[in-house]
């Protein structure tokens, strides 16, 4: 057989991940906005000598590494697409820069915890309207970056309380879960801090007004349950990618149903499972009476199902009379 003729069974393993994705693009103006607020809040901090604002913008140099992650995650799943090394693509290092950053998230939500208990045992003298002009000056920043980000990411937050199979996805071509893993991250950073900032601020206005000192603290233990929340979701949803979990149950039953739509085909085993944003890859053995070729299963598959690489296996049914024979003669 010549090389030329084997060249058409052979296809690409990028599964589009060579292509640029929105969220990339979103990422680095994140980026740009919140790298250009820490370097203003540094400056001034240092200037003025204000703790408020120095703090603040080191706050700020923390999540635009966490953020940068996220991008560098982008530009490597793009760039070693075609890498021939990855055997089901590089989607997956979509998944790997959602929970690098979920773990960033965790971590947050733990120093923000040990800040809190350590103010309310020790309070801090607060000079409240420069703290207040910071906090509305970080709202305004994160509310941006939400806003940037969010034009998916309402569907992200709005799923987040849901534990199931994989939890907080959908895709609207076939009413099943799934998104960008990776945005999501990013998402959820700047929208932790744009709900840190709106805690700040009441808890600043309530001390300043009514005395209640003890709000600041506590307020920042309210934000680090929060945190600690979206971390645990995003952490579950990015782990069962990268473990390789079993893909959708609503997923597996459309499949399930598409070759077993001629009554004689019997899925016996199924193996499902994420391979990038949207993309799943399959192994299936199939049993029928009357078996035909694997590519007549797979043409069963509608493309919009997001399936690619499957792997069909084909076996036909037992002789039931030859079985009941030989059963006697034993």
């Amino acid at each position: 057989m010549q090389s030329n003729d084997l060249k058409n069974w052979s296809h690409s393993h990028s599964f589009g991940q060579e292509k640029k994705r929105p969220g990339e693009s979103r990422t680095l103006i994140v980026i740009g906005i919140t790298a250009t607020m820490m370097v203003v809040e540094i400056v001034t901090g240092v200037l003025f000598g204000s703790m408020a604002l120095l703090a603040d913008g080191l706050h700020m140099a923390s999540h635009t590494a966490a953020l940068t992650i996220n991008l560098c995650a982008y530009v490597f799943a793009r760039r070693y697409a075609r890498d021939p090394s990855f055997s089901f693509g590089t989607g997956k290092i979509n998944a790997l820069g959602g929970f690098t950053g979920a773990i960033l998230l965790a971590g947050f939500s733990l120093l923000m915890v040990w800040e809190s208990l350590h103010r309310l045992v020790d309070p801090v003298e607060i000079v409240f309207n420069q703290a207040i002009m910071v906090a509305v000056l970080g709202l305004v920043v994160n509310g941006a970056s939400v806003f940037i980000l969010g034009f998916d990411g309402h569907h992200h937050h709005h799923h987040d309380h849901h534990d199931h199979e994989h939890e907080g996805e959908e895709d609207e071509r076939h009413g099943l879960h799934y998104h960008d893993q990776n945005l999501r991250s990013a998402y959820l950073h700047v929208l932790a801090d744009a709900l840190t900032s709106v805690l700040a601020i009441v808890a600043l206005l309530a001390a300043k007004h009514f005395g209640y000192i003890w709000m600041d603290p506590f307020m920042g233990i309210v934000g680090a349950v929060l945190v600690a929340r979206w971390s645990w979701g995003l952490l579950k949803s990015t782990s069962s990618i990268l473990l390789d979990r079993q893909g959708p149950t609503n997923l597996m039953k459309k499949v399930h149903a598409c070759i077993e739509e001629d009554g004689d085909s019997r899925v016996t085993d199924m193996h499902l499972w994420s391979i990038g944003p949207g993309i799943y890859s399959a192994i299936i053995a199939v049993v029928a009476h009357e078996p035909r070729e694997p590519s007549a299963y797979k043409k069963r598959i509608p493309k919009d199902f997001g399936l690619e690489h499957v792997s069909i296996e084909v076996n036909r049914y037992p002789d039931e009379k030859l079985e009941d024979q030989e059963t006697q003669h034993g």
